[in-house]
């Protein structure tokens, strides 16, 4: 197991207190891209995705090994857990989001919009209502690399919801370049979307209301570091995004307060174990993980 030193880049007093293991240890490497880290607490595992080989592999905690979970995978890229403890994922190849059910089985939740195929969706997560959020840019389109190159039939990147009860699929926001990693706050009242290719790169921030719309989407931080990815919230309210350079913290306002610098390109991040205060980051080739004094969203 290779252990790499823990570098938290203090860039504001407010993330002083921000720290954790001394030491990260890098799980697994050998992969083309590693994406859509998902941790089961039942199972005591990490799932995440190797998107150019086709396939989604397995961390088992108790043993320390690493395997295929699902081979081929429909070119999967990010995953969520649902709150009945399913495994809920966005496939570049098959361009569409699913769940897979306790037996096994695969449910499709959303493969298109108005009768046209979605592009490739890309990260997902779940609202308390049990509706399903997604962004579907064209990553796994553009070429054979991440997916099936093809035109779009929508003929735009969107970011969408799918009702839990009638499964109807409806664009929630329209003015993205590359919509990518998104995450709700702790009150549901905000959600943070990452928009990749613009330049720089930004995430915005939009108010959530009760009947599922979107209002805002002010831009509330920039990279300067490549494109945002994958993204997080923590019980302090701050936000966490992965970039090319680690990942960067923002303040609740807005700040950029802090980065956990990593070794490779990191795609994405989740919080794990039994009180999500294990980080878990994939990036270029590698998954790593550390114990950290703060603890992730439920």
């Amino acid at each position: 197991m290779e252990l790499v030193k823990t570098d938290f880049l203090i860039l504001d007093e407010r993330f002083a207190g921000v720290n954790g293991d001394g030491l990260m240890r890098r799980l697994h490497t050998g992969c083309r891209w590693t994406e859509g880290p998902v941790y089961f607490p039942a199972g005591r595992y990490l799932l995440f995705s190797d998107i150019p080989n086709d396939r989604m592999l397995r961390w088992d905690e108790t043993t320390d090994q690493v395997g295929v979970f699902r081979q081929p995978s429909g070119y999967a890229n990010g995953h969520t857990r649902d709150r009945a403890g399913r495994l809920v994922s966005c496939e570049h190849g098959n361009r569409r989001v699913t769940r897979t059910e306790h037996d096994g089985t695969v449910t499709v939740i959303a493969d298109r919009y108005q009768g046209k195929r979605l592009n490739s969706p890309n990260d997902v997560v779940e609202h308390s209502d049990g509706s399903i959020w997604f962004t579907d840019p064209a990553y796994g389109i553009d070429t054979d690399y991440e997916g099936y190159q093809a035109e779009s039939e929508i003929g735009a990147c969107h970011v969408y919801r799918a009702d839990p009860t009638t499964g109807e699929v409806r664009i929630v926001a329209d003015d993205f370049e590359r919509p990518n990693g998104l995450a709700f706050s702790a009150d549901e009242t905000r959600l943070y979307i990452a928009d990749t290719r613009q330049t720089p790169s930004h995430l915005r921030v939009f108010e959530v209301a009760e009947n599922g719309t979107l209002s805002g989407g002010e831009i509330f931080g920039t990279s300067d570091a490549g494109g945002f990815d994958g993204v997080r919230v923590d019980t302090a309210g701050r936000v966490w995004t992965a970039a090319h350079d680690g990942l960067h913290c923002f303040a609740p306002d807005g700040t950029l307060i802090g980065k956990l610098r990593v070794p490779e390109t990191c795609s994405n991040l989740t919080f794990g174990g039994p009180r999500r205060n294990e980080l878990f980051v994939t990036a270029s080739s590698s998954v790593y993980t550390l114990r950290v004094n703060f603890n992730g969203v439920h």
